[in-house]
């Protein structure tokens, strides 16, 4: 699992410029499994986006995809965890511990 952290890195009349061209690259992604959840942050200089994909590479190969990247209006922190615990209704998420 991922926390993919974005920072806008150009005024916000640039970031709305890019917004299609994002939402449906969210769109996307969510279509294919990849993010489970995301957002706006606020204050509204970036967003937050939880992603399930198999290693770092695929989610580096993904934000690099961004429009808002692309743009160059954002750049992306990525975060990784291991979800051991969820809601029942991300259970299938789960993850074990490394031995």
């Amino acid at each position: 699992m991922f926390v993919l952290e974005l920072t806008y890195t150009a005024p916000l009349d640039r970031v709305e410029a890019a917004l299609d061209g994002h939402i449906a690259w969210l769109e996307q992604h969510y279509a294919a499994g990849h993010f489970l959840a995301s957002g706006r942050k606020e204050p509204r200089d970036g967003g937050i986006i939880i992603a399930s994909v198999d290693d770092r590479a695929t989610a580096e190969r993904i934000t690099k995809e961004d429009p808002f990247v692309t743009a160059g209006v954002c750049e992306y922190r990525i975060t990784e965890f291991i979800a051991t615990k969820t809601v029942p209704g991300l259970e299938s998420y789960r993850q074990q511990l490394p031995a």
